[in-house]
């Protein structure tokens, strides 16, 4: 049965977690005016979540982002995996971790932990994988906790697909935020949004966004999608001890979100794609209504050999960690 859990405390963070895609349904904080906000976007009903947007605020995997042509080469076997997005394999397949049922194994006042097994063979992808991910309030931010183990070579790469709108879920843009990236450098893209396999200095680019750059200054740059947005993955600094590091700050006249990580990469993403819905308030929802802040492995890894690898192994744990922490 599909159903929804609240975490956190009503004179802080809230959070609303449906067992359906691991979804958050609503998160909430206060501003500087005492105000609170519903700050992601998404919609009233299951039938919505299940039939518009299918990737909002989700968990997503097997593998986030794109794999090129659908296809990798694992211990000397080629697997194809479903070809979703163009020629490409995008956020898991057909129907990814986004569009499961998964099992609730606790659920307490500040936490919930839900738990998914992938069946071997599911999307194309070898091994049967054991993920759990917790969702935990506290000091002000929203802890998202990833853990997988396998009983044969797979590979693996998990993100949280949250689209945020800092001055509410029905505020009808983006473009008035503050964006900073703590990224030197970013994987450029061939024409199918695949990495070529470069890993490139952001300085010089409008890629740099080391110092905080308003969004609308640079989301019609020619060097984005014209006309849409950005839909960019940022190679972070080097994090040997695999620690909490802050990747990126948010910012509004109201409201900051930073997101820390212990993840390699970060895809921003400004809903250029986003269809013409009604959202859970009412708001027409459009492109560039939210901005995805999207901590993952960089994508096609297992296409790169330069790249962080995404392969786990049996008796190996995957285990990765993201929260943002509102001000």
């Amino acid at each position: 049965m599909v159903k929804a859990f609240h975490i956190g405390d009503p004179n802080g963070v809230e959070v609303d977690i449906s067992n359906y895609g691991a979804k958050i349904l609503r998160l909430l904080a206060t501003d500087t005016q005492g105000i609170r906000k519903d700050m992601v976007l998404g919609f009233a009903t299951l039938e919505e979540w299940q039939t518009k947007e299918p990737y909002f605020n989700a968990v997503i995997g097997r593998c986030a982002n794109r794999i090129k042509n659908g296809r990798f080469i694992l211990n000397g076997r080629e697997y194809q995996l479903p070809q979703n997005n163009g020629a490409n394999s995008l956020h898991g397949g057909l129907q990814g971790f986004n569009a499961k049922i998964w099992d609730v194994v606790s659920h307490m006042p500040n936490s919930i932990t839900l738990h998914y097994r992938a069946a071997d063979g599911e999307e194309g992808y070898p091994g049967n994988l054991d993920v759990t991910v917790t969702y935990k309030v506290e000091n002000n931010a929203l802890s998202i906790s990833y853990e997988a183990t396998t009983d044969s070579p797979t590979i693996v790469n998990f993100t949280n697909h949250a689209y945020f709108n800092l001055n509410g879920e029905d505020s009808p843009s983006v473009r008035d935020h503050q964006l900073q990236v703590l990224a030197d450098e970013y994987t450029p893209f061939d024409d199918t949004a695949c990495p070529t396999g470069d890993i490139l200095p952001v300085e010089g680019t409008p890629m740099d966004f080391r110092q905080p750059q308003r969004i609308a200054d640079r989301i019609d740059d020619p060097f984005f999608a014209p006309g849409r947005g950005i839909d960019n993955n940022w190679v972070l600094r080097p994090n040997p001890s695999h620690e909490l590091r802050l990747a990126a700050v948010l910012t509004t006249s109201e409201r900051t979100m930073e997101v820390w990580t212990t993840c390699p990469a970060l895809q921003v993403y400004t809903g250029n794609y986003v269809e013409a819905n009604i959202g859970k308030s009412g708001t027409l929802y459009r492109p560039q209504n939210a901005v995805c802040l999207e901590a993952h492995n960089i994508p096609d890894a297992i296409n790169h050999s330069n790249f962080p690898s995404p392969i786990l192994l049996p008796n190996d744990k995957y285990s990765e960690q993201t929260i943002y922490k509102f001000s």
